[in-house]
């Protein structure tokens, strides 16, 4: 048995060579995840892409030919694949120059740290001239952009939370806004080694701590915690916090001491509870009328929470919405008032509910990681706007405190990643995929992206290559030694940018003379230097991984330094304390923004006009039985849908109201598109709301791309920021209506490659 890494956990596998016959969870792990069985199933699935294509068009008539998206490939050799894309590259530069390219290649990419796909790209790129990149993701992109301005840096954070062994073991009561999700908390990018999401919960709990989740889902927090559900209309959580905070401050039980001496700011806050700013106390009857959460049960969970030691969580799923950014700020503002920010157990958490390596204890060392070199080019976009970008060329935006004006992008280049998931509104980022003159795939797999390139170069995926890898602060650094030989003609990402970079003259730059398995070994011995604890590199390859030391010294409590001294540890906000009020954020004028958290109405929530015609709150989450939308054609992912279809749950009197039963084919619609979808009849799921997840392949109609034949919500989302303070993405809800899909349910093709002819 060899072992390999996943975004979703670490496996065990036997190989005859050509394919995995066996695969298990690695020993290690005490709570394995079935996605595992995803990989082998996917490997020499129909849908991999065999050899390089170019597309019919775009070969006969030249860069910027239509019909991206619905022309047949060809499929060409490997010299001439590259000898067109150099030529491509090549005139791009030369006529454009670099902020003509994008390159972000924004996704997750695969585990490992070598062939990390867009770290390949980005080293290319910039052997080039650079590129025009992306800042921030689609995750937390909002949350990114705002905590350094109230709290501290997001990077910081999630490798410093306070340590899920501490919260089991102090913590009385965790009020966890959008839950604690376990098929999130599985997940850690670039690989998890030992899942332990339902044991520290479990071990709370059974020490006495309670737990209340918030969220449209019941079953968003592991059963474990016993947990009380309040489910609050989807959009409203911003309400609910603030009567908690009204509470806590008319009642007194607000921390004084604490915001006087941590804190600035919670005066003018606290006008804007009291009403004196527009005339609107914001108590619990006010947040009654908006969340549907009793005015007495609000009442009384904050004076619980006054009462006990209290961790407030906040998912990311909160601030991937529209005005996602008061969610989290108001998060941090009662934990504030609560006055328990550095204690153990207490204070503020974000994420606990939205990825694995949040609450682990700190590791002392990074992994070896490939060089990008440098990116001259100082032009960017926040990740969400790339349809914006593509359609609106010089058109100028707000960006955090910043007017920027968006560059005119000839050639877009991705490599491991696919967007035609992560965007919102696909209708309209397929007509914004029509504006470049050329786009450049690297993909495993016939994704959404793929089938929407000029040039597609087939990839290998990990189990077809040597690398190595760790998730992010997870202890475990484990060799990824090749398991199987490539797919066909698939190549790995950097061998097909050496070969590119030879015929543009850069090779030497791009490669330093070494092969794949020469800068591993070049790689880890720059990492290891001199360090005895660690074994040399032949040894490290022939074993099972390392654990790496972590600061396990003392209990892991963020923000622990900065309470026992504030002077000498101050925050990296601009005051060096927490900003109940922000004077930068005030200062920037953006009415979606203001310089203190407040509730603004999202432009799609139960309350809203639109609510009329599209009377579910659609809940777009991240699904279970995959990584965003990494090998839907693998067998786990595949034993969870309907009639091929990805499933949706809804409410047993919202499917009475309208005639459904569970394992009917149903479509889903508002304004902006269309999709069908396999019901599932749930109680665990609030009335008025539908749970579509996210990851099914973009099936769209031939004849309409905002119908989407196999699931995909994002057909249905907006492409909406957050705010123009952080650009983020909105699109965790939207408003929707579902009823009986009457005609016939027309075939997939995702599920096959794309139509090919022979030049």
């Amino acid at each position: 048995m060899a072992t390999h890494l996943t975004h979703w956990g670490t496996f065990e596998a036997e190989s005859d060579g050509a394919s995995l016959t066996a695969v298990r969870p690695w020993h290690g792990d005490p709570e394995p995840m079935p996605l595992i069985d995803n990989v082998a199933s996917a490997q020499h699935h129909r849908t991999r892409i065999a050899q390089p294509h170019i597309r019919k068009g775009w070969l006969d008539n030249g860069p910027g030919a239509p019909g991206r998206g619905d022309d047949p490939f060809v499929p060409v050799s490997w010299e001439t694949a590259l000898d067109l894309l150099s030529g491509e590259l090549r005139r791009v530069y030369d006529e454009y120059g670099a902020e003509a390219v994008y390159g972000g290649s924004y996704g997750w990419a695969s585990a490992g740290r070598f062939h990390h796909a867009q770290s390949q790209a980005h080293r290319f790129l910039n052997c080039l001239g650079g590129y025009v990149r992306h800042v921030n993701s689609y995750s937390m992109g909002t949350s990114t952009v705002l905590l350094p301005h109230i709290l501290a840096d997001l990077g910081w954070m999630l490798g410093h939370s306070t340590s899920k062994d501490v919260i089991a073991e102090h913590t009385e009561l965790v009020v966890a806004f959008g839950g604690l999700s376990p098929k999130n908390i599985a997940v850690t990018p670039g690989g998890v080694s030992r899942h332990h999401g339902r044991g520290w919960v479990a071990a709370a709990h059974a020490r006495g701590c309670r737990f209340v989740s918030v969220g449209p889902l019941r079953d968003d927090i592991t059963a474990g915690a016993a947990a009380e559900w309040l489910a609050p209309r989807p959009g409203t959580d911003a309400a609910l916090m603030l009567a908690l905070a009204q509470v806590l401050d008319a009642e007194g039980l607000a921390d004084k001491d604490f915001l006087n001496s941590y804190t600035v700011g919670y005066d003018r806050f606290a006008e804007y509870l009291r009403g004196r700013a527009d005339g609107a106390v914001k108590d619990p009857n006010w947040a009654e009328t908006i969340t549907g959460i009793p005015a007495d049960r609000i009442r009384a969970l904050a004076r619980e929470m006054a009462a006990a030691r209290t961790m407030i969580t906040v998912s990311w799923s909160l601030q991937r919405a529209h005005h996602g950014e008061q969610p989290v700020w108001l998060g941090v503002v009662l934990a504030a008032m609560l006055g328990q920010i550095g204690l153990p157990g207490g204070g503020f958490g974000h994420g606990y509910g939205s990825a694995g390596m949040v609450g682990e204890p700190t590791r002392k060392r990074s992994v070896p990681r490939f060089p990008q070199g440098h990116n001259p080019i100082e032009t960017f976009i926040p990740v969400a706007r790339i349809a914006d970008m593509l359609l609106e060329p010089g058109a100028d935006y707000d960006y955090n405190g910043q007017r920027l004006r968006y560059p005119d992008i000839r050639l877009v280049y991705w490599c491991g990643g696919n967007p035609f998931h992560h965007h919102q509104d696909l209708a309209r980022l397929r007509t914004a995929f029509a504006r470049p003159e050329t786009v450049v795939v690297h993909d495993a797999f016939w994704t959404g992206t793929a089938r929407h390139a000029d040039i597609v170069l087939p990839a290998t995926m990990t189990i077809e290559r040597d690398d190595f890898g760790a998730g992010e602060n997870d202890p475990m650094f484990f060799p990824m030694p090749a398991l199987t030989r490539p797919h066909e003609q698939a190549r790995d990402d950097y061998a097909i940018f050496a070969g590119l970079a030879e015929k543009l003259g850069i090779g030497k730059e791009f490669t330093q003379g070494r092969t794949s398995q020469e800068w591993l070994r070049h790689l880890y011995d720059e990492w290891r230097g001199d360090t005895a604890e660690l074994p040399d590199f032949d040894t490290f390859w022939a074993g099972d991984g390392i654990e790496l030391p972590t600061v396990g010294e003392s209990e892991q409590v963020m923000f622990a330094d900065f309470r026992a001294d504030p002077q000498g540890h101050p925050l990296t906000t601009p005051t060096g304390r927490i900003e109940i009020f922000s004077e930068t954020i005030d200062g920037f004028g953006y009415p979606d923004c203001p310089g203190h958290p407040v509730w603004l109405e999202p432009a799609e929530w139960l309350g809203s006009p639109a609510a009329e015609q599209f009377p579910l709150q659609l809940v777009a989450n991240q699904p279970r039985s995959k990584l965003h939308s990494q090998l839907d054609v693998g067998a786990h992912s595949q034993s969870t849908k309907i009639a091929g279809r990805e499933p949706v749950r809804l409410h047993p009197s919202d499917a009475d109201a309208r005639g459904l039963h569970s394992g009917d084919i149903v479509r889903i619609h508002n304004d902006r598109g269309a999709c069908l979808a396999g019901l599932i009849v749930d109680d665990a799921v609030r009335p008025g709301v539908a749970q579509l997840s996210t990851g099914a392949w973009y099936d769209p109609d031939p004849d309409d791309p905002s119908f989407c034949r196999h699931g995909n919500p994002n057909v249905l989302t907006a492409d909406r920021p957050s705010s123009s303070l952080s650009q983020g993405c909105t699109g965790q809800l939207s408003l929707v209506e579902i009823r009986a899909y009457r005609d016939e349910v027309p075939d997939l093709t995702v599920g096959s490659p794309p139509a090919t002819v022979l030049d």
